[in-house]
């Protein structure tokens, strides 16, 4: 009995997402367009869309998933440009494809192919497990940079910035655990420091020039970002206000209007709702979750499975790290989504395939330690 509840955790964890997820939504229906007031229960349909990919993948063999790695990345690039001429614009950005009752992001079916891609190329280039020259590791980074920065710029012209941000969270990790010379950070450190500091330089210096170099779309991202610093803006002050206020057990409906409540700030709505024990035992099930994931990866041997669910964890992680604490004045407000929580179709199905992915990769580890 043991062995079997040990066996199927991942699909209670999934449960246990699902009904926080609808319970948060649900809490958000007045302060969302009428049109919209039943996304709980559309939520509920992605997680059972979700659940059924998720058994699809497991009868795939984990090699042949592999091989629609490229594939997928080629149709990810592709559908983020016709977002330019058939996009449906929100909220001014242009990420989605409005097919009659379904959305499609791009930018999420992106991180799924971004990760299979990554853990095909790293994994051939240390699958030996000798370490390889400067001259080769050179090579494997612009390789990966290429394959990186084709949908980051395509995705940041839409605009979404934090889209952009998971892009290279999923790439950075999955590079830092490969074993290449740690002397590449240090460069891009440096690289990354002389043109953050040449931005803000014009930025602080010349906004003018700054609008005129960027553009307006641009400066008003950083606007929104620097916000967090003094605890500015309508949403983070009537997010504090609304968790700090929920006492113990939460208020009976939200007490004040914060914007995406059912995405971006689904955190606050679900603390401000539910109150500190609930919330506290929500946090705990997301630690537990992540944990059972990474510990997982001891007993994955392949190289690239282990690249393979090191960017999933890194890419589940970065994203309840900055959505709950963007809620919470932390960190600064980049509109990215609580994975499994926040809704989205794009986004459940997103996760819930990687899941898949993480599921295959770890039924086949067993096989072989059973062989």
């Amino acid at each position: 009995m043991l062995n079997i509840i040990k066996e199927k955790i991942i699909y209670i964890y999934i449960l246990l997402f699902s009904l926080i997820s609808y319970l948060s939504i649900y809490k958000t229906k007045d302060y969302i367009p009428k049109s919209l007031n039943d996304i709980y229960n559309k939520q509920i349909i992605w997680y059972i869309v979700g659940i059924i990919i998720i058994m699809l993948i497991n009868k795939i063999n984990i090699k042949k998933i592999y091989k629609v790695a490229l594939p997928l990345y080629i149709i990810s690039n592709i559908m983020l440009l016709l977002l330019f001429r058939y996009g449906t614009s929100v909220n001014n950005t242009r990420a989605w494809f409005n097919i009659g009752f379904l959305n499609i992001q791009p930018s999420e079916i992106m991180k799924v192919s971004l990760i299979l891609m990554n853990a095909s190329i790293i994994g051939k280039y240390y699958n030996n497990r000798t370490k390889i020259s400067s001259k080769k590791e050179f090579k494997l980074i612009l390789k990966l940079w290429i394959i990186l920065l084709i949908p980051s710029i395509l995705t940041f012209l839409e605009p979404d910035t934090g889209a952009v941000i998971c892009y290279f969270v999923i790439t950075l990790s999955m590079l830092y655990i490969s074993g290449i010379s740690k002397k590449w950070f240090i460069y891009l450190i440096i690289f990354i420091s002389i043109l953050l500091s040449t931005l803000f330089f014009i930025y602080y210096s010349n906004q003018d020039l700054f609008i005129n170099i960027f553009g307006n779309n641009f400066f008003y991202r950083i606007e929104r970002i620097l916000s967090w610093q003094d605890k500015s803006g309508m949403q983070l002050n009537n997010s504090l206000i609304s968790i700090g206020s929920s006492g113990l057990f939460g208020h009976t409906s939200v007490p004040m209007y914060y914007p995406e409540p059912a995405t971006d700030f689904i955190f606050t709505s679900f603390a401000s709702s539910y109150g500190l024990i609930l919330t506290i035992l929500f946090l705990i099930t997301i630690l537990s979750f992540d944990l059972y994931i990474i510990n997982k990866i001891k007993s994955i041997k392949d190289l690239k499975h282990k690249y393979t669910i090191f960017g999933i964890i890194a890419l589940i992680i970065y994203g309840q790290i900055q959505n709950i604490g963007m809620t919470l004045g932390i960190l600064p407000i980049v509109g990215i989504t609580l994975p499994f929580i926040s809704y989205g179709g794009s986004s459940i199905i997103t996760y819930l395939i990687l899941l898949g992915i993480f599921i295959n990769i770890d039924n086949s580890n067993k096989k072989k330690s059973h062989n």
